[in-house]
């Protein structure tokens, strides 16, 4: 059944990337962004695709302010701001012209350390999932996206 799968999403161009699962049970993809690697977690419920501000240089963002309050992972109505027409590269799949949400993650990543996981740069959310068609194997821990 699972090389069905893989050769059907195959077939209609989709790239297979390998995902992780942390030992605070959350799936973990590396992703390049404007050319940089980096850490992400894998949020289907995440509105927006999220970098922490100590990040912002790192990924060369162009930071805006903005009038989103974040809300997520136990805090409310934090500050953010936006940063517009950035490229995304997970595994083969790239897409261009992103905008991300930039939060302080201090909070997401203590609790990730606490647990012994890796902190992260930012999270992956529902508006790449979306661009890409995801399709998320989690018995086999992949990511397939769309070209």
């Amino acid at each position: 059944m699972e090389n069905a799968l893989w050769d059907f999403l195959l077939k209609n161009e989709y790239k297979k990337i390998k995902l992780k699962l942390t030992k605070t049970n959350h799936l973990e993809v590396k992703a390049t962004i404007n050319g940089v690697k980096g850490l992400f977690i894998l949020d289907t419920g995440a509105s927006s695709s999220c970098i922490g501000f100590e990040d912002i240089e790192l990924f060369n963002l162009n930071a805006k302010a903005s009038n989103i309050k974040a809300a997520g992972a136990g805090a409310t109505d934090m500050f953010t701001q936006t940063a517009t027409n950035n490229s995304i590269k997970i595994g083969r799949w790239k897409n261009t012209n992103i905008t991300l949400v930039l939060f302080d993650l201090t909070h997401v990543n203590t609790a990730l350390i606490t647990h012994n996981a890796k902190p992260v740069n930012g999270i992956i959310g529902a508006d790449i999932l979306k661009k890409g068609r995801a399709i998320i194997d989690y018995n086999k821990k992949y990511l397939y996206l769309k070209s």
